[in-house]
This record gives structure tokens, sequence and C-alpha cells, in this order.
């Protein structure tokens, strides 16, 4: 038949191919056409640049050896201008080598969609992604910023591959964890007085503490100064020993410190609720700055308090009741998970009529449903993986359809220095904040290096690896690659470009020059995946896939120019490889945009 005319170079090989091979299976094996084709780049380049295994699938099926399957298919193929060979091999693979030519044809097209190039299409769907959420308490450490960059690139990913993405931060501002940190300031606060009491071992003992004390101090004076250590101490339980660490010794230093937060509230009076915003207004400013810092915004800050103010926690329950889910035992509510498929059921509202934090997190998830999204995606903490059962049947209960709610975990970051690990613990103030790793490494290796592995596989973060300059060190050598592109062009522009538009100027180069490069023909093919990789990073919702890819990228351009100098005299062949080093300068930046990583022009 004759040879097909059609401009493929809008499209993208894989899918190219697949529906030219997809003809003629139809053509083939007619009864079997609506099974799907895949195509997968085989791991040894000599076995050509595409691969599937159609036939070998199908085999069973279709009651015939493999290899005559794939003979079948292999007659019915029409010629295809990106196609050189179709091969045969092993028991029955069908083997793809393109023409060099199928390999440039992606450079135009990156220079002339430039920053969007691997964009997908718009879709309707509305997403929401709900990350970091840490309880205002401290400042953000190390596990906070595996989250952070997780969910922020993961945003970024899906939005660029066409999704309709709010990113959203959940602010406890109503639980127990901020009455804690509000005594943890006061106590810090009279002490500077003179007002001292043993600092309860369970209270939160960070220096950020003593600094909102001293803030308090300078701001307001003695004002707060309301109580002496015996009004402090009144009714309140004894400490137990440090050196006990059984459960009674625990409970009672929780019910002493729930002594201590009933005292401090009534000593206090209406100015509880001032101290109790002050902190909160402390710590989440400084949390907001700090992620601000890093690259990580948020088009919402959601008060876990509106959901009381507004009668929503109330409301759910009151709803999960009506639809006969919440049981009454002992005086408590409970709501009967179990039911979904739960390992027990659930208190959510307490004997003494206050609700617990299921039931203020089953209002939330209520709440996002509720805005409309299509789509709720949450990121936890690996350590939360037991809730994610009766978060689910809290929702099924509720009548909502839980296969739009994901929750993707986040594994704990570990790092290590001099190849030593570093201590860290919580509550005792003895952490790594997100604050230091950023100024020890720096934003761009901090963002890089959290998101070389899968989120939810653990993580070893090395120190001085991060802080090397040097191919070793991934986020160096991807950089590398960018400012190295960035010097080429400012060289080409001070001797022959001047003020020309590049991306016009090289978009229409001759790129004849390129095929007799194995190197440059390696990396063409390379930017050809950079939007099958974002699609599959956000689909997947795996975004270290960009991070291997721009790795690949990196390591076949530097191998390309090591072994053809891009700036030669011939016009021809140097105009030819300006463009394929200019398409690959936009696939790194785009990439490194993507990840929250700057693209340095100079290095």
């Amino acid at each position: 038949m004759a040879q097909t005319t059609h401009d493929w170079t809008h499209l993208e090989p894989r899918h190219v191919l697949a529906g030219w091979l997809h003809q003629a299976i139809t053509a083939a094996f007619p009864d079997h056409a609506h099974q799907p084709v895949t195509l997968e780049r085989p791991k040894d380049p000599s076995h050509g640049d595409w691969a599937t295994t159609w036939a070998l699938a199908h085999a069973k099926a279709l009651k015939q050896n493999p290899r005559a399957i794939a003979e079948a298919i292999r007659r019915e193929l029409t010629p295809h201008p990106w196609v050189a060979e179709v091969t045969i091999a092993g028991p029955g693979f069908l083997n793809i080598r393109l023409t060099p030519a199928a390999k440039t044809a992606v450079v135009p097209k990156i220079l002339t969609a430039r920053d969007r190039f691997g964009a997908g299409k718009p879709r309707a769907e509305r997403v929401q992604i709900e990350f970091v959420s840490a309880n205002p308490t401290g400042p953000l450490h190390v596990g906070h910023g595996r989250g952070a960059a997780y969910g922020a690139t993961l945003a970024n990913v899906m939005a660029f591959a066409g999704w309709q993405v709010a990113r959203e931060y959940y602010v406890n501002d109503a639980g127990r964890q901020m009455d804690i940190l509000t005594l943890s300031t006061w106590l810090r606060y009279l002490a500077l007085f003179g007002v001292e009491i043993p600092f309860p071992k369970n209270a939160y003992q960070g220096q950020y503490v003593v600094a909102m004390a001293e803030t308090l101090k300078q701001a307001h004076g003695a004002r707060f100064c309301t109580a002496t250590a015996e009004a402090l101490l009144a009714g309140v339980p004894e400490e137990p020993p440090a050196e006990r660490t059984d459960d009674d010794a625990a409970q009672q230093r929780e019910a002493r410190l729930d002594a201590l937060i009933a005292n401090a509230k009534r000593l206090l009076g209406e100015d509880y609720v001032w101290l109790h915003q002050f902190v909160l207004a402390e710590q989440l400013g400084d949390c907001r700055d700090d992620l601000a810092e890093f690259g990580v915004t948020f088009d919402n800050w959601f008060s876990e308090q509106s959901l009381y103010d507004t009668g929503l926690v109330a409301r759910t329950i009151e709803t999960l009741e009506k639809r006969g889910h919440i049981y009454t035992q002992d005086g408590a509510k409970w709501f009967r998970a179990t039911a979904f498929g739960d390992e027990k059921d659930r208190v959510v509202q307490r004997a003494n009529g206050s609700y617990t934090y299921f039931a203020s997190d089953i209002a939330y998830h209520l709440n996002k449903f509720e805005r409309g999204f299509d789509r709720v995606i949450d990121i936890w903490g690996a350590d939360h993986h037991g809730y994610i059962p009766r978060m689910r049947a809290a929702l099924e209960a509720l009548g909502l359809d839980t296969s739009r709610f994901e929750v993707l975990l986040v594994q704990f970051a570990v790092l290590y220095r001099n190849g030593e690990k570093v201590p860290m613990s919580t509550r005792a103030g003895e952490f790594v904040t997100l604050r230091e790793l950023r100024h020890e490494v720096g934003n761009d290796a901090a963002r890089f290096f959290y998101i070389l592995r899968k989120s939810d596989q653990h993580l070893d973060f090395d120190l001085d690896l991060a802080k090397r300059q040097s191919n070793d060190n991934p986020v160096y050598y991807v950089q590398y690659a960018h400012a190295r592109i960035a010097s080429v062009l400012r060289e080409w522009r001070e001797h022959e470009a001047g003020d020309a538009a590049i991306d016009e100027t090289l978009a229409t180069a001759d790129l004849a020059p390129l095929e007799a490069s194995p190197a440059a023909l390696a990396l063409a093919q390379q930017l050809q995946m950079f939007p099958a990789i974002v699609t599959t990073a956000a689909e997947e919702r795996a975004p270290h896939h960009i991070a291997f890819y721009l790795k690949a990228v990196a390591a076949d351009f530097h191998a390309w120019y090591n072994v053809d100098r891009i700036l030669v005299e011939d016009p021809a062949v140097r105009h030819a490889r300006l463009a394929l080093a200019r398409a690959t300068q936009w696939v790194l930046k785009n990439g490194l945009q993507l990840l929250g990583v700057s693209a340095p022009e100079r290095m």
C-alpha cells in the first residue's frame, strides 16, 4: 500500500505507533480489535526503539503460536514515515525501529510549545490536594518537609497534566494540642517574672516556646502575669518521677497537664482566648513563611475551628445518626465503623458532650465534597495508615463515593551527616527543622532529594551529598546541564544571533545533520518521552518519575555534548545542534519547575 501522508509531528510516538499497530491487528484479528495495544521501550537499544508483547498476551485466546500472530500483524502493517523497520524477536515480540527523522521531529515541537511542552489537555475534573496540615504547635521539621515537597510537586504535576488543582492546608486550631502549646507558652512567660513550677515533661519543650514567651513579655509586659505558683498548682496531681515510663505514669502526666490547662483557663479568664490566638498566629505565621520560602504555597488554609463555629460537626454526626450509623454506649456516641469494614467502632462524641478529632475529620471531608471537588486527595504521614479504613467507612456511611477519595502516604525522612544518623524527637524539642535543613543544603537540593524516592518508601537523606558540587549530586548534575546549555546560547548570541528570538530562529533549522550522530538521536528520543512521563507521574501520583527522567535527560545531554561540539563553523550543523540543545534546555527547565527547583543560567 502507499505510504501514509498524515502530519504526525504533533503526536506522541507511543500513541502514534499504538494506533498504527491497532489498525494492523484489526485487519488481522478483527474479533480482537477491542484489545488495547501497549508499547514499551526495550531495555536493550539494539532490539529497537519500541516493542509490544500483544502477540504473546493474546496467544492463548487466539489459540495460535505468538510468533505466527506477530507475523500476521506485521503483514498487515502499512508503511509509516516514522518507522524504519519492524522485526519479530524471541517468542513473539514485535520490535519497532524508528527513522532518524522521527526521533528529531520533537525538536521543533518543543521550540514551539516552550514552557508548555509536556502539558496535558485541560480536564474538567476538579481535584483538591490537602497536604502538610501539621499541627501549628511548633516549627516544621524535616518529616513535614518531605510531605510538603511531595504534595507541592504532585499538585504542580497534576495541574501541568491538565487537572484543575486546589491546594489546601487543614489547620488543627481547635484541639488539645493547641491548649498544651498555650499552657507551655504561659508557663514560660510566668517564669520570666519569677513565677515557676516544675515544667511538665509532656508539655512543649522547644526553644521556640521560650521565644514566644519573651515576645509576649516585650509586647505586653506583665499583663498576663495573673497567677501564683500556688494558684497554678491548685488541685493539680503530682508529676510522676522522671524515671517512670510506664502507662500509668503517662496517664498521670496527661491528667496533670489537663488540670494545669483547666487552671490556666480559669485564672486567665477571657485573656486565655487571646493567648490561644496569639500562639496560634505565631506558629501558623512561622509555618506559612517557612513553606513559602520553600516554594510551597496553598490556595486555602482551612480552619478546623470553623467546622464547630458553623455547626458542621454537629450536623455531620446528626446525619450519621439519622442514617442509623450511630449508637450510644456509656453516655458516649459511637460510629458503627465495623459495619463498613473497620476493625472497631469509633467514638465521635464523648460522654461530656465534646466531639473527638475523628468527628471533626469526618465533617471536614464532608465539607470537601460539598464544595464540589470531583476528587479529594489527602497526603498523610505513613504513621496514619490505620486511619484510612475509618475515614473511608465514615464517607461511605454518609453516602459518598469513596472511589473519589485517595490517601497517599509519606514515609519519614532520616538525615545522615558524615555517614551517621542525625537523632531527632518531637515534643522534647530536639528535632531538625525544615528551616535548618534548607539553610544547610539549600531549597533546590532539599526539594530534589525529597522527591527522589517514591513517597511511601523510606528516605535516607544524605546531607553531605546534597551539598556536594559534583556529578554525584543529582540536582547539581541536572542543573549543570541546564547552565551548560545557557552558556552555549550566550556565546552564540554574542557572536551570531544577537537579539534574535532564539526559539523562532531555531525552530526552522534543518535537523538532518543530527541524523549521523547516535548520541544526538538518543537525546532527541529521550526528549520525546517528557509528555508521557508527566502523564504517568500525574496518574500514578508519583512525581519521582520526573526527577529520575531529568537525570536521564542530563546524562544523555552530557554524553552528546562530549562527542559533538555545538558551535562549529558549518552553519547548518551549528543550527541543528543549537536547536537540539535549546529543546533540551526547555525540557530540563519545565521538569525542574514542576519539582520546585530552579534552573540556573550560570553555575
